[in-house]
C-alpha cells in the first residue's frame, strides 16, 4: 500500500516509478504501481470542476454592461433625452384625447393644429366654431378664407373621420354615427398614430447613437457602447408606455372593456 504522506498527482492511467523508499516489502519487488484515472486527486478534480463551471457560467451569463446616470451624464445630454422622448409621448396622449373621441366634439375641432405659411395655429384661432344641431359643426371662415384649402387639408388628416361640407366661406361638418366601423376605422388611426411617435422616439435614440459614436475616440469605445446600450434602454421604456397608452385607447374605442 502506499503511505498516506506521499501525493498522488498524476491524471490518466498510466505507469509510474515511484521510490523505493516509498514501497511496502511487498510492492519493492515490482516495484512499480499502475495509477487509475480514479485516483486522481480531490483537490485537482475540484480545481478542474470549478474551472470549467466558472467559464460555463461565463458563457451562459455575459457581464452586463451597465453605466451608471452620473457617468452617462457625462457623456450625453440625458435631460435632453428624456424630455424630447417624453415630448413625444405626450403628444400621443393629446392626439388620443382630441382627435379620437368616439363622438366628435366643438372642443377637438376648436385645438386642431392648422399648418400656414410654416407657423401652427389653432382652428379656433382661424374661424368661428358652433353647432347648428347635435349631429353638425359649423365652421366660419370669413375672416381666413385663404386659409380654407389648409383647414380642410389638416381635417382630413386629424383621424377624426370627418367629412366637410365646404359653402363658400363655412365648413358644414356632420359628425359620424358610432357605428363597428367607425369604431375600427378610430382604432387604426390609434396605431398610425402609436407608429409615428414612436418612430420619432426612435429617431431621438438613433441622434444620440450617432453622436456617441463619433465620440467613441474621446471618452474610449467601452464608455461609449454602455452608454448606446442605456440610450436604448431608455427608448425601449417610453415606447414601453406609448404600448400600453395604445392598448388601452383600442380597448376603449373598440368597446372592448
Amino acid at each position: 500500500m502506499l503511505r498516506k504522506s506521499l501525493p498522488l498527482i498524476i491524471f490518466g492511467a498510466r505507469t509510474v516509478s515511484l521510490p523505493a523508499a516509498a514501497l511496502t516489502n511487498s510492492q519493492q519487488a515490482h516495484h512499480k504501481l499502475i495509477v487509475s484515472p480514479a485516483a486522481t486527486p480531490l483537490v485537482l478534480m475540484r480545481g478542474y470542476a470549478k474551472g470549467k463551471d466558472k467559464k460555463k457560467a461565463k458563457k451562459g451569463q455575459p457581464n452586463k454592461v451597465e453605466i451608471n446616470e452620473q457617468q452617462l451624464r457625462e457623456i450625453i445630454n440625458l435631460d435632453q433625452l428624456n424630455t424630447q422622448m417624453e415630448k413625444s409621448v405626450q403628444q400621443m396622449k393629446d392626439d388620443f384625447i382630441k382627435h379620437l373621441s368616439l363622438r366628435s366634439t366643438s372642443g377637438a375641432i376648436d385645438s386642431l393644429r392648422i399648418k400656414v405659411d410654416g407657423n401652427v395655429h389653432e382652428l379656433q384661432e382661424l374661424a368661428q366654431i358652433s353647432r347648428k344641431n347635435p349631429k353638425t359643426i359649423i365652421i366660419n371662415m370669413i375672416a381666413f378664407p385663404q386659409t380654407i384649402p389648409d383647414v380642410l387639408r389638416a381635417i382630413e388628416k386629424s383621424g377624426m373621420n370627418l367629412n366637410p361640407q365646404q359653402d363658400g366661406t363655412t365648413l358644414f361638418i356632420p359628425i359620424p354615427k358610432v357605428t363597428k366601423e367607425h369604431r375600427e376605422h378610430l382604432s387604426k388611426n390609434a396605431k398610425a398614430l402609436y407608429i409615428k411617435y414612436r418612430d420619432a422616439i426612435r429617431q431621438v435614440q438613433n441622434d444620440h447613437i450617432r453622436k456617441l459614436k463619433k465620440q467613441a475616440d474621446d471618452i474610449g469605445k467601452d464608455d461609449a457602447f454602455k452608454a448606446q446600450n442605456q440610450v436604448t434602454a431608455i427608448a425601449d421604456k417610453y415606447i414601453a408606455e406609448a404600448d400600453k397608452l395604445l392598448a388601452t385607447k383600442q380597448k376603449e374605442l373598440l368597446g372592448e372593456h
